[in-house]
């Protein structure tokens, strides 16, 4: 489908080589006079510097790595190339005054091999590990930002190419087996971003917003990695409502809102330091929305592979989590180009140096972050139970314990906590199975939006008993008026919003519901109703045929599902 096409941001990892020639060759070309050469690649200009470290590397022992290649020198010198947009062509480069610009990568050429070894500061000596597949080789680690991952391995041949090194030493020999970066390379950290206008990113950020949302409904309170941040102060304490937010999902929980994902991400909402101060033409007075692969959340046995399947699985991902976000904040996800903003702006996206917004015809599909399935089938269960005949009193007391507790609570310390039997207890449990999560005989809510959902009833219960009843006779209601208990997602969805459905047979099927909302509002419910109808395999027709009530008139459900 179209959608807006996010731009690379930071990018570092690993790129492997075999054979120790390319390192021997930094080692004879080097000349410290003469640091500084520049070239071109894909019709663009770059420049490279070189300088070197002299680390803590120990040679190998005997002067020969244990695959056999000689390696003379006592002090094993660590090589250091800048790779860097040719300061004429930077966007924000101003050469007059000595500014830098922001296309570049850094790469750090250093020589590996079986059993290597370093000596620390205090004399310790340690180990390095080296990959069994690469033997004698090169580790190279790059980290840059605003450069396309696949393009830093033909830079970086370019780059040592400028020095006068065989770049045959970097990958091999183009359509020969083996070319490229060896298997073992991989990536460590590498983000996608767009740009938004600030008039428009507030639903990104706000406090029931996507980002808020996917760290509160999909993580366990205590369970795996989850991280959120809302911050709406800058670093010089000036108010800038969404200046810092950001949410960090563990593997165990992404497949949840994203069905077929597997890499961990940080989802970020931010300005720059300084945006406060920039005038509103300006790019940097705009936040981005930016997603980030968190490879310190995956487990210790996964590698994304700095390949084309690896890049082109993080890009994907990355990009699905971006235009979800925007889709799920009510964003225009494919602006169209004939606005009167200007050329800076295009919907909701403002341009920058290194990013415009362009549209793609075959962009990623975004889900609704399931946050509306999730929301649905945990509130389904919910709504269910209680229309089976509510919570009885060891159900009420393992509810308010474990929304008190705010984890996992052992069976036995609800037991004793409400003296209850422990037979009791585990009966109630079962019943209540549907919307608790156990594990090592321990037992919490599903998820803290299932949490707050049964409190809220379980206190509307105790103190008035009006909120559980009414949504208990809604339920009943819908399902006497034609309304099966398959469709449960349905009902939930219906009580939710306070829509009463009235299904009697050979009638027309009527939704009464408020008229206080805005008309892309009411569309948004209507949709999702029929969504959530069609899903429990009910006739779209009669869905779409509906009488949408308002009270004070009405029409038809299919002039809202256009």
């Amino acid at each position: 489908m179209k959608t807006v096409t996010p731009g690379w941001h930071e990018v570092a990892g690993n790129l492997n080589f075999s054979g120790l020639e390319g390192w021997f060759a930094l080692e004879s070309a080097f000349d410290p006079s003469d640091t500084t050469r520049d070239f071109t690649e894909s019709g663009e200009r770059w420049r490279a510097t070189i300088s070197y470290q002299e680390g803590n590397l120990l040679p190998p022992d005997g002067g020969e790595t244990p695959d056999g290649t000689t390696v003379d020198f006592e002090t094993i010198r660590e090589w250091r190339l800048t790779i860097k947009r040719h300061p004429d062509e930077d966007p924000v480069a101003e050469p007059a005054v000595g500014r830098e610009g922001r296309q570049r990568f850094s790469a750090h050429v250093r020589p590996r091999w079986r059993g290597q070894k370093a000596e620390k500061k205090n004399g310790e000596v340690t180990d390095i590990p080296t990959p069994d597949a690469l033997g004698d080789g090169l580790s190279v680690r790059v980290s840059g930002a605003n450069i396309d991952p696949r393009r830093y391995f033909p830079l970086l041949r370019h780059a040592v190419t400028a020095f006068g090194v065989n770049a045959e030493h970097f990958g091999g020999i183009p359509g020969e087996d083996g070319y490229g970066p060896h298997e073992t390379s991989n990536v460590q950290d590498a983000a996608r971003y767009v740009r938004l206008d600030k008039r428009q990113s507030g639903p990104v950020h706000g406090r029931d917003g996507p980002l808020a949302r996917m760290g509160h409904l999909l993580e366990n309170d205590r369970t795996g990695y989850r991280k959120v941040v809302q911050n709406d102060d800058d670093d010089y304490g000036t108010n800038l409502p969404g200046y810092y937010h950001t949410v960090t999902l563990g593997p165990t929980r992404v497949a949840e809102a994203f069905p077929g994902h597997e890499l961990a991400f940080e989802a970020k909402h931010y300005y720059a330091r300084e945006a406060a101060d920039r005038k509103p033409s300006e790019p940097l007075a705009h936040p981005k929305l930016e997603v980030a692969y968190q490879v310190s959340q995956m487990p210790g046995d996964f590698t994304l592979r700095w390949n084309d399947d690896g890049i082109t699985q993080l890009q994907r991902e990355l990009d699905r989590v971006i235009v979800s976000i925007l889709a799920e904040a009510g964003l225009d996800v494919a602006p169209g180009d004939d606005g009167d903003e200007g050329p800076k702006r295009r919907g909701p996206f403002f341009r920058d140096s290194y990013w415009k917004p362009e549209v793609s015809e075959a962009g990623p599909d975004p889900v609704s972050l399931d946050f509306a399935r999730i929301r649905d089938e945990q509130e389904s269960v919910v709504v269910r139970h209680l229309a089976d005949g509510g919570f009885s009193p060891v159900e009420w007391d393992i509810a308010e314990t474990l929304v008190s507790d705010g984890g996992k609570v052992a069976p036995e310390d609800i037991a004793e906590e409400n003296d209850r039997p422990l037979g009791s207890v585990y009966r109630a449990l079962r019943r209540l199975d549907d919307f608790l999560e156990r594990s090592r005989e321990k037992i919490a809510f599903e998820s803290p939006f299932v949490a707050e959902m049964v409190v809220d009833k379980v206190r509307q219960a105790r103190e008035a008993g009006k909120g559980a009843l009414e949504t208990v006779a809604k339920t009943a209601e819908a399902q006497r008026r034609g309304v099966e208990e398959t469709a449960s997602a349905f009902i939930a969805w219906a009580s939710k919003y306070d829509i009463d459905i009235e299904n009697r047979d050979g009638a027309r099927m009527r939704l009464r519901m408020s008229d206080d909302l805005s008309k892309d509002e009411i569309q948004r419910r209507i949709q999702r109703g029929f969504e959530l109808w069609t899903d429990a395999g009910r006739d779209p027709a009669t869905f779409r045929g509906a009488l949408i009530d308002f009270g004070t008139g009405g029409s038809s459900a299919f002039y809202y599902l256009q």
